[in-house]
């Protein structure tokens, strides 16, 4: 299986794609009903493909670029090595035996995407995780899974990280609860190092890492965790992603993102600052909470 290069994959391929699809269809002002009749097809699966949340066939995208006027070859051409991309699994794919459907497509989402700010409540957030840390929380999530299953869901979310460290990585805003940072996951040890390495990580200079303190109380996003992913495509809508016991939520319509992009800010403008975080994870270390290691 081949490895996309950092910043592209299926995900984000189909997604540009279904942009383009969806822009063509409007400029030519039909309904999806009308272009799902033009390739035998129901309008919602016209949406899906404007939203880039299913496999595109060459066909169908061919009769939907002449229904939409795209007649110039060059302009076809561009469109249908874009169908040739979209297809083409990412490296993420090869975890697909471990992992639900639904996470893979974050991973495609997280991998092309170039700002991830996210707000975690109950852990530290995957991309700032130990490999003790991330087996701890495996762990606790599939007591009866085998230890082969476990250590590829440790290796990926190691892998999602080595994009941080790239020249051309994302731009990371995480912004986390007190309360993950005093439960102590895997026992003091792990915990330890997870502190530790919080604190090696917040000198990057693309990551921005904030604490929202127990003194606040209540505060913007009581109403749980969230990640919000930006595209270095200017065509291209933000998507919220909201993770559920067995499922997850992915919005992309303005009315949907706005309220977490309010949240988001409200928390950045309330949480510690990248300073006041250093101060607060080294306390922490200082604890007796961290102390028996």
């Amino acid at each position: 299986m081949s490895i996309d290069p950092p910043g592209s994959g299926s995900t984000v391929r189909r997604i540009m794609l279904g942009a383009s699809l969806r822009r063509l269809r409007e400029e030519r002002d039909l309904t999806r009903e009308e272009a799902g009749f033009h390739i035998r097809a129901s309008e919602s699966k016209i949406s899906r493909m404007e939203l880039g949340r299913v496999g595109f066939k060459t066909r169908d995208v061919e009769d939907l670029l002449t229904l939409y006027g795209v007649l110039d070859d060059a302009d076809r051409r561009g469109l249908l090595e874009m169908v040739r991309e979209a297809n083409t699994p990412g490296w993420w794919h090869k975890f697909g035996e471990v992992l639900p459907n639904w996470f893979i497509t974050y991973v495609g989402l997280e991998e092309a995407a170039s700002v991830v700010r996210t707000y975690e409540v109950q852990f530290v957030p995957g991309l700032l995780q130990t490999a003790a840390y991330t087996r701890a929380v495996v762990q606790l999530g599939f007591p009866d899974a085998p230890e082969s299953t476990i250590e590829q869901r440790v290796h990926l979310r190691m892998q999602r990280q080595e994009r941080l460290r790239q020249k051309d990585g994302p731009r990371l805003w995480a912004v986390i609860d007190e309360a993950a940072l005093r439960r102590p996951i895997g026992g003091p040890k792990i915990m330890h190092e997870q502190i530790e390495h919080l604190l090696e990580v917040a000198r990057l200079p693309n990551i921005t890492l904030q604490v929202m303190p127990f003194r606040f109380g209540m505060h913007a996003a009581e109403g749980g965790a969230f990640t919000i992913l930006r595209f270095p495509e200017s065509d291209l809508s933000d998507v919220v992603y909201v993770e559920q016991l067995w499922g997850a939520l992915y919005l992309d319509k303005r009315e949907d993102i706005d309220p977490y992009l309010t949240a988001m800010e409200q928390l950045c403008v309330e949480s510690t600052t990248p300073g006041g975080t250093r101060d607060l994870l080294e306390d922490l270390l200082r604890e007796n909470l961290y102390a028996d290691i």
